[in-house]
């Protein structure tokens, strides 16, 4: 058959996605602790394999990979996952997928090679199972009791205190406290259900997550004196730490990042307004003057 210069475009782009695509998976393969889950990665790296052999019998052209996307996916799978860095790499193919229309007429395996995209190797990243989204529960758990307490008592002492290292440590020793017994709480409550989860991970994920967003909706007032400024900062962390969660949650899980975002900050926000208000008359009501 004849290959115009526009088809073969295409056939190039998406050669060229399939290589690169083998070699994030088959790198991944090989540091993936799981045998299941190392199989599953080199069964779709075969398949982008595949896929790739067969547009270079139209191409007839060997096509190196995108090394930077190739270490950019890798590394992201690193530190946030291979399950996070799979999804998000088939989530940027998705959109490169449309391109298929202009080439199925041509090129009867390109509808194959579509299918097997959207649907083969969908169905093999499901069936992904890695720890730290197993504990995703437990890390929302104390994010989100982290998040709504701290903003709000934060809110709370800022107009009741008006004073940073009073803030500061009221808020501390609030927030490790509180991080103690969720962490008991989780332990608790995994332990009494048979969910699969080992208790002690799950009280481990909920504590620290608890501890670092305490740590870092504190700092502002150990670093800067004004603590209005400071409610500002811890706020727009609060917000932050949400949009950045749910973002990771929404890629790996496949969950909606618009409606979790918004209720979750919502929530804190509304908590710690409703707060602030509760502090200025708690204060006006005991005739603290500091």
């Amino acid at each position: 058959m004849e290959i115009t210069e526009d088809l073969r475009k295409h056939i190039l782009i998406f050669q060229q996605t399939e290589i690169t695509e083998y070699h994030i998976y088959k790198r991944l393969a090989k540091r993936i602790n799981s045998q299941q889950n190392a199989n599953i990665l080199e069964q779709i790296a075969e398949d982008e394999l595949r896929h790739y052999n067969g547009w270079k019998r139209y191409s007839g052209q060997e096509i190196q990979p995108r090394w930077f996307f190739v270490w950019f996916y890798y590394l992201v799978s690193l530190a946030f996952g291979f399950t996070f860095g799979v999804k998000l790499m088939e989530q940027g193919e998705q959109a490169a997928q449309k391109n298929y229309a202009a080439v199925e007429k041509e090129i009867p395996e390109a509808t194959k090679y579509r299918e097997e995209e959207d649907a083969h190797e969908s169905q093999l990243i499901d069936m992904l199972d890695e720890e730290r989204l197993r504990y995703a529960g437990s890390v929302v758990l104390g994010l989100n009791d982290a998040l709504v307490e701290l903003t709000g008592a934060l809110a709370g002492l800022t107009l009741a205190l008006q004073n940073v290292k009073l803030i500061a440590l009221s808020g501390l020793i609030t927030g490790i406290a509180a991080s103690l017994s969720m962490a008991a709480s989780e332990y608790l409550s995994t332990r009494s259900e048979d969910t699969g989860k080992h208790p002690v991970r799950a009280a481990v994920y909920t504590g620290i997550a608890y501890i670092i967003t305490v740590t870092l909706l504190i700092l502002p007032y150990l670093l800067i004196e004004n603590y209005y400024l400071d409610l500002a900062i811890a706020l727009t962390t609060a917000v932050l730490i949400i949009a950045i969660f749910n973002y990771y949650i929404s890629v790996a899980k496949g969950e909606s990042f618009r409606a979790r975002f918004i209720e979750m900050a919502g929530l804190s926000l509304s908590v710690a307004a409703f707060s602030f208000v509760i502090g200025y008359f708690i204060r006006t009501w005991l005739g603290i003057e500091i």
